[in-house]
């Protein structure tokens, strides 16, 4: 627990007792009953890249030279490619038009932030990795000049999948925390016109809005929460 008694220091109590001590002297030095043993999962796994050249090569895709697949015009991905996101799904070819379209990258300083490259040993043809992008606006972008604003994206989860070639046969990303940033929790290319103040005329493209029916359903529950503790008390 936390004591607040003083305003410079914060004072932790001890492990309660010796048993839980013992559980976290196993846990730093073995596999948990519901963890995936990462060693067994990949000598088994018959996908031909091995995990460390996979997150070279996923790094690689992401660099400004290939930029996945815009700056490359396309080589790093497969035939069959797709993009994924919450509201998204698009081919190859629709894939790098709306990029181009979009102009990101000139209308936008991006740091992209990347951490937590993994390789996923249930499915070891993806790299899993996040995001936490922040973007000075420094050109025009959908038809408003620059302002300098800087927007935070929400931090997302990034993953690539790749076939035995090493070629990106999807690429896909979802928000992870909608309450941080500014650009009201949206991530990707909405989170960008919503940042500059012309979100797209969509509720997708919006800030997250409960739907009535579900606004209703909460009052609902919450009012019959309130009546059952009248009866108990």
């Amino acid at each position: 627990l936390l004591s607040f008694s003083t305003p410079t220091a914060l004072a932790f109590s001890p492990c309660p007792t010796t048993t839980f001590k013992g559980t976290l002297t196993k846990l730093s030095s073995t596999t948990m009953d519901n963890e995936v043993n990462t060693e067994e999962a990949f000598a088994a796994s018959t996908f031909p890249i091995k995990p460390d050249d996979l997150l070279a090569r996923a790094k690689a895709v992401l660099s400004e030279e290939v930029n996945l697949g815009i700056s490359d015009g396309g080589e790093c991905l497969s035939n069959d490619f797709v993009f994924r996101a919450q509201f998204v799904e698009v081919d190859k070819e629709g894939y790098t038009n709306a990029l181009k379209s979009f102009k990101l990258q000139d209308s936008f300083d991006i740091k992209q932030n990347f951490f937590g490259f993994t390789v996923d040993p249930m499915q070891t043809n993806r790299v899993w990795f996040y995001s936490r992008q922040i973007a000075t606006h420094k050109n025009d972008f959908a038809g408003i000049e620059a302002t300098g604003k800087e927007l935070t994206l929400p931090p997302q989860s990034h993953h690539l999948d790749f076939d035995d070639d090493g070629l990106v046969t999807e690429f896909g990303f979802y928000t992870v925390d909608r309450a941080q940033g500014n650009t009201g929790g949206l991530g990707g290319a909405f989170g960008y016109f919503y940042g500059v103040g012309k979100p797209l005329p969509f509720p997708e493209g919006k800030p997250y809005k409960p739907s009535f029916r579900y606004s209703m359903l909460q009052k609902f529950g919450n009012l019959m929460q309130k009546l059952q503790k009248k009866k108990k008390d």
